[in-house]
């Protein structure tokens, strides 16, 4: 399978633990970036970091989980060759990797349930990007 990066901030650490927990039970390599447990931390750091393991190449997709999903993934896209999508459902977590190419789900713990996230994730690692008509437009995120 392969590598996939993720992190979240004392918010989204419940959830994050059980996205490694799938992500492992399906055979991929987790590249945990922290937090590890509840006390006050700040997104941004977990944010970045997961952006700059899947921008370099350290993973080939991310995960990242704060309280709404909406911090971390303004984090994440901060850096150049993150493409980070806050998805709220499954559909919009395909349509993050057909359309969009995201390499990182963002998800907000605070905000879906357990199933959700679980749909969100499967739907995100088994959807491929398009491309075609779609390959300019995130060309351009990239410029």
């Amino acid at each position: 399978m392969s590598v996939i990066a993720i992190g979240s901030d004392h918010a989204g650490y419940v959830l994050k633990s059980a996205v490694a927990d799938w992500l492992r039970e399906a055979g991929h390599e987790v590249l945990d970036l922290g937090t590890n447990g509840g006390e006050s931390v700040d997104y941004p750091d977990f944010g970045r970091a997961v952006g700059e393991a899947v921008a370099s190449g350290k993973a080939e997709k991310g995960v990242v989980v704060c309280g709404s999903g909406i911090g971390i993934s303004i984090a994440a896209n901060r850096v150049k060759g993150a493409r980070a999508a806050l998805c709220m459902n499954g559909l919009m977590a395909r349509l993050s990797r057909q359309h969009n190419d995201a390499n990182i789900l963002a998800l907000g713990e605070r905000l879906i349930g357990i199933e959700t996230a679980r749909d969100c994730l499967n739907e995100f690692l088994n959807t491929p990007f398009e491309g075609g008509r779609h390959q300019r437009r995130v060309d351009k995120l990239s410029a």
